[in-house]
């Protein structure tokens, strides 16, 4: 973790060196078209950089107190604007702007497929040569985290907030009821289901009725069984990773724990809000695998039961599978990414530089209850209110050897609705492993 450093604006500016030199223009984007630019003295840049993130209540003035302090000097003679925008619109909007004269400087993303074909197009700054050239900078995140940012081998994102990864949630008092302890390979998960459902409690909380609950079922069984490998190659989007033998096992797997009565036989209608974590919390089921983001949800609506009775762990290990039992799966975190156009480009990295993995910020972060993908850490989780889980998380994501992008972030849109849907039919028995591999097989084309 790095410091806020206490760099003038105009001291900054002016020791950027040739590389900036060579960037640094008169105004930045919203004014002159991109490939039309006047460099200038780094020292002289000025200008407004547009800085694009969420619609948040929480995060928003972290993020606008992160650019004060970066932008804020009085001599500075580059301002920044934080600019929202609602989550259901965010992404069309980006993309309809993204390679005009209206495009952000610096934008909020969720790396893989949601960048992939901008990074593609060139038009996002290319960050591997100023992390390579920094190793204090490219030390200073999560290197699983810092990984997932990027696109075919190439850095195009940094991590700028809280980490995301799945677990298992578990209701203990209901474990202790049943004289079982929470399982951690997949037998005594099995054994599990069939111990609750004969005493009448549902297994496991799923919200059927929403898909992306569904597909966590999907990605950490593949990882297990197959490996990370399984996915990098459905990724691609070429349709052929889809006939790995994990994928086919995958299925089989997801069709033994319907049958077995492993989610109850109501889960196809209930719905994620008001649906299975009430059930946790209530004792009607005693398991349930969400992201990191559900101990906020049970603090809030259950703390009694947070405090007494909620426990959390990996996802159960699977005996001769492939992957490796500390793989994890979710959303890594959000990045920020640098447009390629962007006149005040380089001005935008020193700003993630300095900003991105500085105290202030992880301060901010974890008072808002997040959990940055800022190494070494730990001190500042250190007498926590919330330390025990915190450290868990942190941890949990720091010792992963591979943190794998939830699939419908990962791949490109028009292939993760079809994806979905055939994950939808599998858990409904509508299809079997050649039915859900042929679905996106022909989705891909």
């Amino acid at each position: 973790m790095t410091a806020p450093r206490t760099i003038r604006r105009r001291t900054f500016l002016a020791g950027l060196g040739a590389a900036g030199a060579a960037a640094l223009t008169t105004s930045a984007c919203g004014g002159d078209d991109a490939g039309n630019e006047t460099t200038v003295d780094p020292a002289d840049a000025s200008g407004e950089i547009d800085v694009w993130v969420l619609h948040e209540d929480a995060l928003n003035p972290v993020s606008q107190e992160s650019l004060d302090r970066f932008f804020g000097a009085e001599d500075s003679n580059v301002q920044a604007e934080l600019i929202t925008e609602p989550n259901d619109s965010y992404r069309d909007v980006l993309q309809t702007i993204i390679d005009s004269n209206q495009r952000p400087d610096v934008f909020f993303n969720w790396g893989g497929g949601s960048i992939r074909s901008y990074a593609r197009a060139g038009l996002l700054e290319d960050l591997t040569p100023y992390l390579e050239a920094d190793p204090e900078f490219k030390d200073s995140f999560l290197p699983a985290v810092l990984d997932a940012g990027q696109i075919d081998g190439a850095y195009y994102g940094i991590p700028m907030r809280t980490v995301q990864p799945k677990l298992m949630f578990y209701n203990t008092a209901v474990f202790d009821d049943a004289g079982i302890t929470v399982p951690t390979n997949w037998q005594q998960f099995l054994d599990a289901i069939d111990t609750f459902s004969s005493a009448g409690i549902t297994p496991v909380a799923l919200a059927g009725a929403d898909a992306w609950t569904l597909l966590m079922w999907v990605e950490y069984l593949t990882d297990r069984i197959g490996g990370e490998q399984v996915f990098l190659d459905i990724a691609e989007g070429t349709g052929e990773g889809w006939r790995h033998p994990a994928i086919t096992q995958m299925v089989d797997t997801i069709r033994d724990l319907v049958d077995r009565g492993a989610f109850g036989t109501a889960f196809a209608s209930v719905q994620y809000d008001g649906g299975p974590e009430p059930m946790l919390e209530d004792g009607l089921a005693a398991m349930h695998l969400m992201g990191a983001w559900a101990y906020t949800n049970h603090l809030n609506d259950d703390p009694e039961f947070t405090r007494n009775s909620l426990a959390w762990g990996q996802f159960p290990a699977i005996e001769g599978g492939e992957g490796h039992p500390d793989n994890i799966a979710g959303n890594p975190t959000n990045y920020f990414s640098v447009h390629a156009d962007s006149p005040l480009k380089e001005v935008a990295i020193e700003y993630l530089k300095q900003e991105m993995a500085s105290d202030a910020y992880v301060e901010d972060l974890l008072n808002i209850g997040d959990i940055p993908a800022v190494a070494d850490i730990e001190s500042l989780i250190e007498g926590h209110e919330h330390e025990d889980y915190f450290s868990f998380i942190y941890n949990m994501v720091a010792n992963a050897p591979s943190f794998q992008l939830s699939w419908d972030q990962a791949i490109e849109r028009p292939l993760s609705q079809p994806m979905l849907e055939a994950i939808e039919n599998v858990f409904l028995g509508n299809l079997d492993a050649e039915g859900f591999i042929k679905a996106n097989e022909d989705a891909a084309g």
